[in-house]
């Protein structure tokens, strides 16, 4: 696993098992809404005592006597949150936190358990911060064609400024382009053509891999190479006279570095006047014991069939000689031994 804490945000849009302590420390831009404990990770990791961190891009479970056990579920993995009736390992039949989770081609289901009597916070702060996340996209998405502007006004985001507006930008998106206005805020580029304000684009710096000039059949042209991640685009635009070309990519290439010094992802809670907790020294004061277990962490929860969508009335308990007893069927191509391995090698 290689991955910078700087440039490519990976936090929000991947659901990773037993990081290395360095993946676990808080990104530039990242906050802790709200740290819960005790939380059992219920299907995983029955019967350990651990904590919750619930960041504005990812929810972070670590064993509290183990952190290198460990999940980070990037709050854009999410697909649904949910209460469901379970039984713990330490707390025995309860509601627990219920919470679906898609990434590349495997779904994921996770059970947490929050070990304190009568305490719900676990499913509140996960289901807010989770709806704060899903509706502040336009911080972190490449948008084509959508409402972003109205009669000719930017429609602004809460914490978005505008630093910069250039009239006479053409967009070289068809043969003859497309002339229009290019609005440049602290989160965003955005281009509207001035005949038709539904052409648009709005790009969020967090999407943009690099700002160039390059030559063009259309001349010397402004380039935007979006992530592929977020599309792989390459986006060009001309400037009316030329020579406004150059100081605008220095003004954009500026706010583009400030941006990923300091990034803003648009996730705000307001918790009714009441004060999160958001001690960052939880997550930079844990110690890394030993060797983490790498990615062998997924076949916990991949190796169960309810994690394959099955309703419980399909599943039917089969013995097993391994442990003497009837056990809830696995997926193919898991057995008891190698997940007990599992366990027991970390």
């Amino acid at each position: 696993m290689s991955k910078a804490k700087s440039g490519v945000v990976w936090e929000d849009r991947e659901v990773l098992f037993d990081l290395p302590f360095a993946y676990l420390k808080l990104r530039p831009g990242e906050k802790i809404f709200d740290r819960i404990e005790p939380i059992e990770d219920t299907k995983g990791n029955s019967g350990t005592k651990g904590r919750m961190v619930v960041t504005n891009l990812r929810i972070i479970w670590h064993s509290l006597a183990s952190p290198r056990i460990n999940l980070s579920i990037g709050l854009n993995c999410v697909t649904m949150t949910n209460t469901r009736i379970v039984n713990s390992g330490l707390r025995g039949t309860t509601q627990a936190l219920y919470l679906l989770a898609s990434y590349r081609t495997s779904r994921y289901e996770f059970i947490f358990t929050n070990l304190s009597p009568n305490c719900i916070r676990h499913y509140t702060s996960v289901s807010g911060v989770h709806k704060a996340y899903v509706g502040s996209r336009l911080y972190r998405d490449l948008k084509l064609r959508g409402s972003v502007i109205h009669n000719k006004q930017i429609r602004m985001l809460p914490l978005e400024k505008i630093c910069l507006q250039e009239n006479g930008i053409w967009n070289l998106s068809s043969d003859s382009g497309n002339l229009g206005t290019m609005i440049v805020t602290n989160v965003r580029v955005v281009w509207y053509a001035d005949i038709n304000e539904a052409f648009n684009v709005s790009m969020p710096y967090i999407t943009i891999e690099s700002i160039t000039i390059r030559e063009s059949k259309f001349g010397e042209a402004l380039v935007f190479v979006i992530r592929q991640s977020s599309g792989g685009y390459v986006l060009g635009f001309r400037a009316d006279p030329r020579e406004r070309l150059r100081p605008l990519l220095t003004e954009l290439q500026a706010l583009h570095r400030a941006y990923n010094d300091k990034p803003i992802f648009g996730v705000e809670i307001n918790w009714d006047n009441e004060t999160p907790t958001s001690p960052a020294d939880d997550i930079e004061d844990l110690q890394e014991i030993g060797e983490p277990r790498g990615e062998m962490g997924p076949n916990l929860y991949l190796a169960s069939q309810l994690a394959q969508n099955k309703p419980d009335s399909e599943i039917k308990p089969v013995y097993s000689p391994y442990l003497g007893l009837d056990i809830e069927p696995l997926k193919e191509g898991f057995t008891l031994k190698s997940l007990f391995e599992v366990q027991t090698s970390s």
